[in-house]
């Protein structure tokens, strides 16, 4: 069935719906023509990747996020704001209700993600960009806090029937809930995936050649 677009909040697809997914469209194009500009052009297609998946991370959280936060705090919320940026999570919270009230628990989460996963986001792309091999300890570190945020968000609702989340849209449920939120999953357990193969293959380069230091100094 085709989707209706209008501006009625309970249509499955509304304009502000499609004003969001083009804003967030915008911060991929920006994140991937800084991969171009920033990265040699000989660059391993897991750190082009890398790159466009940081720069997108960082400016989510300090445009989307960071706008949410600012519509959270001091208290205000979202359902009582207004602007383009209210009416994006309004939609959103049309999908998990906390959103549109301030929750403090997910105000304590995007906290710690603006004010923490942002800058660590920018400071991996800097070491990305001079090739320095300690990004993928940092890269570990920034995904194991993303992966206990997004448990944090969700856990808490499973285990208490979801009371705030609204599933009767498939647009909410399938895009908003479950793929932008499924990003945060899928991508950085890659990224572990990775970052842990070079640090193994490289402390076991290490140790073998300690272990032929010894052997030779024995001999």
């Amino acid at each position: 069935m085709p989707l209706a677009v209008t501006n009625t909040p309970s249509a499955v697809f509304n304009l502000t719906s499609a004003l969001s997914l083009a804003g967030v469209a915008a911060v991929g194009f920006i994140a991937y023509t800084g991969s171009t500009i920033l990265l040699p052009k000989h660059a391993r297609w897991q750190d082009r990747y890398t790159f466009i998946w940081l720069a997108f991370d960082a400016l989510i959280h300090f445009g989307f996020e960071g706008s949410w936060l600012s519509l959270s705090t001091f208290g205000r919320q979202v359902n009582s704001s207004q602007g383009p940026l209210a009416q994006m999570w309004k939609d959103y919270s049309a999908a998990d209700f906390r959103w549109g009230i301030a929750d403090p628990t997910v105000v304590s989460l995007e906290i710690l993600t603006v004010l923490g996963a942002g800058p660590m986001c920018c400071y991996i792309l800097k070491q990305l960009v001079q090739n320095d091999p300690a990004r993928h300890y940092w890269i570990i570190v920034l995904c194991t806090a993303e992966l206990y945020g997004g448990w944090m968000t969700f856990c808490p609702e499973w285990l208490t029937g979801s009371p705030n989340l609204n599933t009767s849209n498939p647009f909410h449920l399938w895009v908003y809930l479950f793929f932008m939120n499924m990003i945060w999953v899928v991508i950085p357990l890659w990224l572990m995936i990775d970052s842990y193969g070079h640090i193994s293959a490289s402390l076991r380069t290490t140790q073998a050649l300690e272990k032929g230091k010894s052997r030779h100094k024995k001999s």
